[in-house]
């Protein structure tokens, strides 16, 4: 477990994180449900289970009590985007607009994520897990759910750009950095890389069968 003195502090902006990632991750969970021609309660639930999945299950593995149990205003603004995408035009959800503001979530997620599991005295290591989960899990259960293909088990670069910010803020805020320029410079980071991806359509290598020798 890290020392008292060596858990960094949440920056002051990590409130603002924490609920960028939830509407974004609410507003991807809704549209999936909205694709496939559901009601709004479905839009509510896949919006709920979206945005606060990462979090649950952080919190469950670092013992800490789970968030959006204890404050109505995260049920609240998941039922508010869901509410924005079954009333607004569906032109607003078309190209790659959404997928450039998850990446913002997916970076800011990731952050919280980490500094949170610091926070509790997780070590380094776990932590910085404990981000790529807050960012990465609700998407995963969007997906199983609505049927469509997890983002694991796509190449392209997501996960890894969450990683890179989770452990970037962890290794940042153990260097001694300020915990809110950490926190910047470590989403800038897995934001620039998801951005990469997106634009360049970069993935990483796929296994390939050497055949037998």
């Amino acid at each position: 477990m890290i020392p008292q003195t060596l858990q960094p502090v949440l920056p002051a902006a990590a409130p603002w994180l924490d609920l960028a990632g939830l509407a974004v991750f609410a507003v991807s969970g809704a549209l999936a449900a909205a694709r496939a021609r559901q009601t709004f309660v479905t839009l509510a639930f896949f919006a709920l289970i979206t945005g606060v999945g990462g979090g649950t299950v952080r919190d469950l593995l670092i013992g800490a009590p789970v968030f959006w149990v204890r404050d109505a205003h995260i049920a609240a603004l998941c039922l508010a985007m869901a509410m924005l995408v079954w009333f607004a035009p569906s032109r607003w959800w078309r190209g790659s607009a959404l997928a450039w503001f998850d990446a913002l979530g997916l970076a800011a997620y990731a952050v919280y994520g980490a500094g949170k599991a610091l926070r509790y005295g997780v070590p380094p290591v776990p932590a910085a897990v404990m981000g790529v989960v807050t960012a990465c899990v609700g998407g995963i259960i969007r997906d199983v759910l609505a049927g469509e293909p997890s983002i694991l088990m796509r190449p392209e670069l997501y996960v890894s750009a969450a990683a890179l910010a989770a452990a970037s803020f962890v290794g940042l805020s153990l260097a001694g950095l300020d915990p809110t320029l950490a926190a910047v410079v470590a989403a800038m980071a897995g934001f620039a890389l998801r951005a990469a991806a997106i634009h360049l359509r970069l993935g990483l290598p796929v296994y390939r069968d050497g055949g037998e020798a």
